[in-house]
């Protein structure tokens, strides 16, 4: 009885034993469980606020709404884009050599002039046509030096015009060729021939005074010249007949159709500049976007588009922001914009002309993407080509 009793007794307590044991190794494999999904699920996690945006995305709100660099109990319109960052340093594109042209007369020279009592002159402006072939205004030589997509000079045509400064192309393949000082016209120039098509006078109603104009441009066979960097009024078109209304429109044609775009500094020292823009088929305001570039300011110096309505916004600063670089490096520096909102797709930089011959327009961007920059040295005119996406 006593080894019967032993041996019950016994037993309940080895199964108590098990059953312990059990417990604690479901207890073990539930919070292996657990760690396990906890571990998983860590490493999909978004990124926590205040990391570091990608080249091109826009600046997030300030507390409160208000936009980056508002005053306090400011707000924003609804129409106004928030502020854009640039891309990360070290991220801009480099150029590459397209051509090379000498100082002189010959062929493949530009002309170069250096009065003791004058402003010294170099080719001021140059353009592009659909197919890429390039059009410099040689007016020193009183010529327009043509190339071919790779930069091999084709051959000359003479300029009309006393003293122009501007020139741009129609899709038609007319040049377009403004003199705001002297002639006072726009002259339309065959492609093929050289011979002149007819003349457009700058000078009349929304133009008081042709010397203010800073610019030819074309849209369809529209002939536009630009009061002031601000709003473009039509003179005629590209057959040679004058429009005797010359009506206004607030920016620069897109060349997708699409938009008037127009810019402004609004704070040089802190490198800050408003994108405006205008839709063209119903005339409302489409966005404001300001972009900061992190440097002061000098000027802007392009505002253009390619077919693809791609935005191309360049600026003349300071580029450094590096405490290991050059104090005062010059440069300039040229965002690509998405075309719908004004987002920044990419950037490039190019030296800065240092030297003083006048300029008028430095840039060409070509209709498949990417532009042209011309720039001078002691030794002749380097061209550029370059993309910033």
């Amino acid at each position: 009885m006593l080894y019967c009793a032993l041996s019950a007794g016994g037993g309940k307590g080895m199964a108590a034993r098990t059953r312990s044991i059990l417990l604690g190794l479901v207890a073990l494999g539930v919070i292996a469980l657990v760690l396990f999904l906890l571990r998983s699920r860590s490493g999909s996690e978004p990124a926590a606020p205040g990391s570091a945006p990608t080249p091109g995305a826009t600046a997030s709100a300030s507390p409160g709404g208000a936009p980056p660099g508002a005053s306090p109990g400011g707000s924003r319109p609804s129409s106004q884009a928030p502020a854009a960052s640039p891309s990360q340093p070290g991220a801009p594109s480099k150029p590459e050599v397209f051509a090379e042209l000498g100082w002189g007369s010959g062929p493949s020279q530009l002309g170069r002039h250096r009065p003791q009592e004058a402003s010294p002159e170099a080719p001021m402006s140059m353009t592009a046509d659909l197919l890429g072939n390039v059009v410099v205004l040689d007016q020193v030589n009183g010529r327009l030096l043509r190339m071919d997509p790779e930069g091999k000079v084709l051959g000359t045509f003479p300029v009309t015009q006393q003293t122009p400064q501007d020139i741009t192309l129609a899709k038609d393949g007319s040049l377009l060729v403004l003199d705001r000082i002297k002639d006072k016209t726009v002259a339309i120039i065959n492609p093929d021939t050289g011979a002149l098509r007819g003349e457009l006078p700058v000078g009349g109603k929304n133009i008081p005074e042709p010397g203010l104009v800073t610019g030819t441009f074309v849209d369809g066979d529209s002939v536009y010249v630009e009061r002031e960097h601000g709003a473009l009024v039509r003179i005629g078109d590209t057959s040679g007949n004058a429009d005797l209304e010359r009506p206004e429109i607030p920016g620069r044609p897109t060349r997708d159709g699409r938009l008037y775009v127009f810019a402004n500094i609004t704070d040089r020292k802190l490198g800050r500049v408003l994108v405006n823009a205008v839709d063209r088929q119903t005339g409302q305001h489409r966005y404001t976007r300001e972009y900061r570039f992190g440097f002061p300011l000098m000027s802007i110096n392009l505002l253009d588009s390619d077919l693809s309505g791609t935005l191309y916004l360049g600026v003349t600063g300071e580029l450094s922001t590096v405490a290991a670089a050059p104090p005062h490096n010059y440069g300039v520096r040229v965002y690509c914009l998405e075309s719908v909102e004004g987002k920044v797709l990419g950037q490039t930089d190019l030296p800065l002309n240092t030297l003083p011959e006048e300029t008028f327009r430095d840039f060409a961007v070509l209709d498949e993407g990417g532009l042209l920059y011309r720039h001078i040295t002691d030794s002749g005119v380097t061209l550029l080509r370059a993309r910033c996406r």
